[in-house]
């Protein structure tokens, strides 16, 4: 049996409307929001009492999805600095290929006060990167393919 896809990836927010308009920005779309709580999600996420909300997002070409969830219980653990530096174990950041780096970035700073993480800038010929901080310290990476 073989792998088929990556289906999506978690993050655990705070503020589900900040984290999902951050997204929709990039150019993510909404595919659905609502509770995910009961017996079932207790079980597979090995936790008592369980009431969240989830929202799942997806890129454009129906690939790839971010899912987001805002626990209202039980209280969230924040285990590691805010805004943790890139060699902080863990999932750093999240990459997405945009069309105009420079624009998608003028965006999240100018509508949802992203900060630039560092520059950007070109590698080789290749791809113009850079990481953006969004709202409750989400890195995400975007490439534009040069050339």
């Amino acid at each position: 049996m073989a792998l088929r896809r990556m289906d999506n990836v978690l993050i655990v927010v705070d503020d589900l409307d900040a984290v999902i308009a951050f997204f929709v920005e990039i150019g993510m779309e909404l595919e659905g929001r609502g509770p995910a709580e009961g017996r079932w999600v207790e079980r597979v996420i090995a936790l008592e009492g369980v009431r969240q909300e989830v929202a799942m997002l997806r890129t454009p070409d129906g690939h790839g999805r971010v899912e987001l969830a805002m626990f209202h219980a039980p209280e969230v653990v924040r285990p590691e600095p805010k805004d943790a530096p890139a060699n902080t174990l863990g999932i750093r950041r999240v990459m997405f290929a945009v069309d105009d780096i420079e624009e998608v970035v003028g965006r999240l700073l100018r509508n949802h006060g992203a900060d630039l993480v560092g520059e950007v800038v070109d590698y080789e010929d290749v791809y113009r990167l850079c990481y953006v901080r969004g709202p409750e310290g989400i890195v995400v990476g975007l490439a534009q393919q040069l050339g």
